[in-house]
């Protein structure tokens, strides 16, 4: 057994853990669930040092042919790392907001990070499809129970997108199958590579479809998007927190790893038509945000704006537009997780997500307000934050594969501006009510447990770039080099990463 297989089952073993506690042993329950997911975040530091070398591979189910294999690339690398950072601070967030069917809860939590990790690292097409749905089921019921008012409503409306894109997923998978006798995303891609799998222009663009419209549901992508703002306002913090920073980059995971590398013809005549939806999905993401009077809402809506960035620097196949693609991904998880992990502070004390019931916190709780000012900076991309560089890294993409679009897409930028600094003007300063004077404390020092780490990132993610993207670079490059881009658009790699920079231009 590898780190990776240990980080694997670790959650699912707290999960089965934590259904054999009483139930009375609230804070056992607690403990136990945020000592197995520091374990998990612990060992995954490891990752960056290892992950080359970590691979298992065995037969699971004979026949079908379906394995167990799991490896990582610079690409899930950073994913599960995402996922192990903010699970222990969804248990964090939850501590004392969560009073109901506990245990349940944080069986759900460490259930969804079994899933979570699973689909990043799965390498066999039919296990990649299990922990797809796997972790579905967990969010479904941290929605279903533990939401707001119309929480039925939207975890039925959440299962449904989802499932829907999913079986056709499952029928392209079994297809393909078929043709190649084995589920191994690794063969696969070395039979379509070779010719040894040959696919006509149709099956190519069919399964490719099958593919992307599970994916661009999960992403979500515009006009696929309107499950995800019910879903956001209704689930609880720690759900909101996981669903915008790790579950919508499933989707586009899953089209950068395995639709562009796997048809890459019928990626490139459906990038057009994929940019344009990108695009829209930007600009419209950030005007509905804008007048949004909930702030989950107008958050989710964000996340509708952020990952149209995302999608248009995956379909602008340019090196920048990748790997500004990939760390956007990164980025969106954190700064989006923080907003909604500093959302559900400030409900916790008033009870309301509406921006109209708030105005004057700044003076009554300042450390609130300034955590949630550099959050703010960090979200529309103020340079040395995070998300600049993702940005910027898109819109140079997006630019050298057509500069129109990188003019339309500079909008969101410009817009996102506007409503979240709009958000926290009307949020933070004006006149106080009586309700914000007497009920609006400062961080606690659980509160700042969980906030400091986000801060950190987005820092760091902001100022030293080079920590994470020689490893996103050298897999977006593989990916360019094995489509059909390879021969009309140069692939480039950073200067740090010299080998790379060398097998391009061997391929050139």
């Amino acid at each position: 057994m590898t780190l990776l297989d240990a980080l694997l089952f670790l959650p699912l073993a707290g999960f089965a853990l934590l259904l054999f506690l009483p139930r009375a042993q609230s804070e056992n329950i607690r403990l136990t669930a945020l000592a197995v997911s520091l374990a998990v975040f612990l060992g995954s530091l490891g990752l960056p040092f290892l992950f080359e070398t970590l691979s298992t591979d065995f037969v699971w189910i004979e026949s079908p042919n379906i394995h167990y294999h799991v490896s990582l690339d610079g690409i899930s690398l950073w994913l599960v790392l995402l996922t192990t950072v903010l699970t222990p601070i969804a248990i964090l967030i939850s501590w004392r907001s969560i009073q109901d069917r506990i245990k349940e809860y944080y069986a759900f939590l460490l259930l969804l990070e079994f899933g979570l990790i699973g689909v990043f690292i799965a390498q066999d097409l039919f296990l990649f499809y299990v922990f797809w749905e796997v972790s579905l089921v967990p969010m479904y019921f941290l929605i279903g129970i533990w939401g707001h008012e119309r929480r039925i409503y939207a975890a039925v409306k959440f299962f449904l997108f989802t499932m829907a894109g999913s079986v056709l997923m499952l029928a392209a998978i079994i297809y393909l199958y078929n043709k190649a006798e084995t589920f191994d995303y690794a063969l696969i891609l070395q039979a379509l590579s070779t010719g040894k799998l040959a696919l006509s222009a149709a099956e190519q663009m069919a399964l490719f479809l099958a593919f992307f419209l599970a994916f661009a549901i999960k992403v979500p992508l515009f006009p696929l998007h309107t499950w995800l703002p019910d879903a956001h306002v209704e689930a609880p913090t720690a759900g909101s927190v996981m669903l915008a920073a790790v579950m919508l980059k499933m989707g586009t995971y899953g089209i950068i790893h395995f639709c562009v590398p796997m048809f890459p013809r019928a990626a490139h005549e459906c990038a057009p038509w994929i940019v344009k939806l990108a695009i829209i999905g930007i600009v419209y993401g950030a005007l509905v945000a804008l007048v949004q009077p909930n702030m989950k809402k107008l958050v989710a809506y964000s996340s509708v704006s952020h990952l149209g960035f995302v999608v248009l620097g995956i379909f602008s196949f340019t090196q920048q537009g990748m790997d500004g693609a990939v760390y956007q991904m990164l980025n969106h998880g954190i700064s989006t997780g923080a907003l909604f992990v500093l959302v559900g502070f400030m409900y916790e004390r008033r009870h309301s997500l509406e921006i109209a019931d708030y105005g004057g916190v700044a003076p009554y709780a300042p450390w609130l307000s300034t955590v949630f000012l550099i959050t703010t900076l960090a979200s529309i991309g103020l340079p040395t934050l995070n998300n600049f560089v993702g940005e910027f890294l898109v819109l140079q993409g997006a630019a050298i594969a057509n500069f129109k679009w990188a003019v339309y897409a500079a909008l969101g930028v410009i817009l996102s501006a506007c409503y979240m600094l709009w958000l926290y003007q009307r949020t933070f300063y004006g006149e106080a009510s009586e309700v914000i004077k007497h009920h609006m404390p400062d961080l606690t020092g659980r509160e700042w447990a969980a906030m400091l780490p986000l801060l950190l990132l987005m820092v760091w993610m902001g100022t030293y770039t080079k920590t994470f993207l020689p490893p996103i670079s050298a897999s977006t490059a593989r990916i360019l080099v094995g489509t059909e881009s390879s021969k009309r658009i140069r692939v480039a790699a950073p200067r740090a990463n010299t080998l790379l920079a060398k097998e391009a231009a061997d391929v050139r």
